[in-house]
């Protein structure tokens, strides 16, 4: 393969022997090994040394050099045969602090991320109060999450009309980009854009080093060739069946939710061609030939998927497991067949998976009796597993390596194409490919040590998000995280636990240059 120039191919210096009290002169580092890595995109046997001062990887070897290599005193670890993987960058989660933290925080958002081998997380702008839709709501973010990050936090700011004055602004403060919702977003506080507000936003941002995303649902107008009034209006609505059946729900929301959503973006466009686009969560493929044409046609524009869309499907779903529910919505099978098929391609639009976790307590997702073996509704009346009623969103932050290694090895998936959706694309996505998102000299020292092999049940020691509810909950996992590095040091370990001295992650608030 061919190797960083800055990638060290000889032994490590041994020192001479020396006496205890001179080991201190030696800078302190952290080295793991393994027959098994991905480094660069590639696998290979590796030894990485991490600076332990400044939490950056100094030398990676192609081999598994041993300890005695090394000056005396280091931290070694051999983990062969399990693999090393660059710490995972999730790039879309909701951490919801401050405002409704009883949703979920800083402290328990971060520590089931760190579980599952997520080094950094981006947190989005909704369903915290105030949203980060401001510099003063970004500010206020900063401030609650401070001391309580146990991997590394970047923030999105939000796109809501009235504020494209505040967007420049927020690019300076270092958000990691922007999101927008062309349909309801469930929380008054983070409406709607329009065309109109759509157009401000691209013409603040267009020379701007970030990216533009949006939740890409609009119900789409009855008619085009009459008047405004009647152009625009909404189509009936009712539902074609018991509201807590699921296909009801999966009817309410279209694919052509989101395909006329994403041609509505893809029309705008031109209005700042060279500002990154990004349609976050993609769940219907009808979507995809339209972003292909676009790209084709040098409109700088790319969409994610998620762990959810890519493992569950509307046919395995019971009547009011409302767990399942989010927007846009779990689709058939044959629907996420076409987004693996996507996936695999070398020129795919879909070019990360996310896990979009999206939480709230447990009474707001209204579940019956016999979903959930506890009694998690405090409103019996309204325990019915409605699905219109209840909240949108799944929760699975810290869980998405092992369900995307469960489905995907069904599918022919690689280690390497793991890294590649999840790690570098995710980091590049977010304006971070020059530290996170691979094993190569002068990158975080984040690393993730991997046992493909492993199996575990979801249970409530599984989830260590804040609230107990996921979709997830009882099923059989495949790839099991044993140990999680943040800067050379080690967050979490599957024997011992999260480190005494944590937490140490960082706010990753340095402004985007491209």
């Amino acid at each position: 393969m061919a190797l960083n120039a800055l990638t060290v191919q000889t032994p490590y210096p041994t020192p001479e022997p020396s006496p205890p009290d001179s080991i201190s002169h030696h800078p302190p580092i952290t080295v793991l090994a393994s027959n098994r890595a991905i480094v660069e995109g590639e696998l290979t046997a590796a030894t990485i040394v991490i600076s332990q001062s400044t939490g950056k990887i100094t030398s990676i070897f192609h081999s598994v050099l041993p300890a005695s290599d090394f000056p005396i005193g280091t931290l070694y670890k051999d983990h062969t045969p399990n693999i090393l993987l660059p710490g995972l960058v999730d790039a879309h989660v909701h951490l919801n602090e401050p405002g409704r933290t009883e949703w979920e925080g800083f402290w328990t958002g971060t520590r089931a991320a760190a579980f599952g081998g997520v080094t950094t997380v981006v947190d989005m702008p909704l369903n915290a109060i105030p949203p980060t839709t401001t510099v003063a709501g970004l500010k206020e973010k900063i401030q609650a999450a401070q001391g309580q990050c146990w991997v590394d936090v970047g923030f999105y700011g939000g796109i809501v009309p009235g504020n494209s004055g505040e967007l420049k602004q927020l690019v300076r403060e270092g958000v990691r980009g922007f999101k927008g919702f062309l349909i309801d977003s469930g929380v008054p506080e983070f409406p709607a854009v329009s065309n109109h507000d759509i157009t401000q936003a691209m013409t603040e941002l267009a020379s701007e080093s970030t990216t533009l995303m949006f939740h890409a649902e609009m119900i789409p107008p009855i008619s085009d060739s009459v008047g405004d009034e009647v152009q625009w209006s909404l189509p009936p609505l009712s539902p074609i069946g018991p509201l807590n059946e699921y296909p009801t729900f999966l009817a309410s929301r279209p694919t052509s939710f989101e395909t006329c959503a994403i041609s509505q973006i893809i029309s705008l466009a031109n209005i700042a061609p060279d500002l990154a686009l990004h349609i976050v969560h993609l769940s219907a493929t009808e979507s995809i030939p339209l972003l292909r044409e676009a790209r084709q046609q040098g409109v700088k524009i790319t969409a994610e998927t998620c762990f959810h869309y890519l493992s569950l499907a509307a046919e395995n779903i019971r009547n009011g497991d409302t767990r399942h529910k989010c927007c846009p919505p779990i689709r058939a099978r044959s629907n996420q067949d076409g987004l693996w098929e996507e996936m695999f391609r070398r020129d795919s639009v879909i070019k990360t998976v996310v896990s979009d976790h999206s939480p709230c307590t447990p009474n707001l997702k209204l579940l019956p009796p016999g979903i959930s073996s506890e009694k998690i509704c405090a409103d019996p009346e309204r325990a019915r597993g409605d699905f219109f009623a209840a909240w949108g969103g799944v929760s699975s932050v810290g869980l998405g390596l092992s369900i995307l290694w469960t489905e995907g090895r069904k599918r022919g998936l690689e280690i390497e194409d793991v890294v590649r959706w999840c790690c570098k694309n995710t980091a590049i996505q977010v304006g971070l490919e020059q530290q996170k998102g691979d094993l190569a000299v002068g990158f975080d020292g984040d690393v993730v040590v991997f046992d493909d092999r492993a199996e575990f049940e979801v249970g409530v020691e599984e989830m260590l998000f804040r609230n107990k509810c996921s979709p997830y909950q009882g099923k059989t996992l495949k790839g099991a995280v044993k140990e999680t590095w943040l800067g050379g040091r080690q967050v979490w370990d599957q024997a011992k636990g999260f480190a005494k001295e944590g937490p140490w992650g960082r706010l990753l608030l340095e402004e985007w240059r491209r």
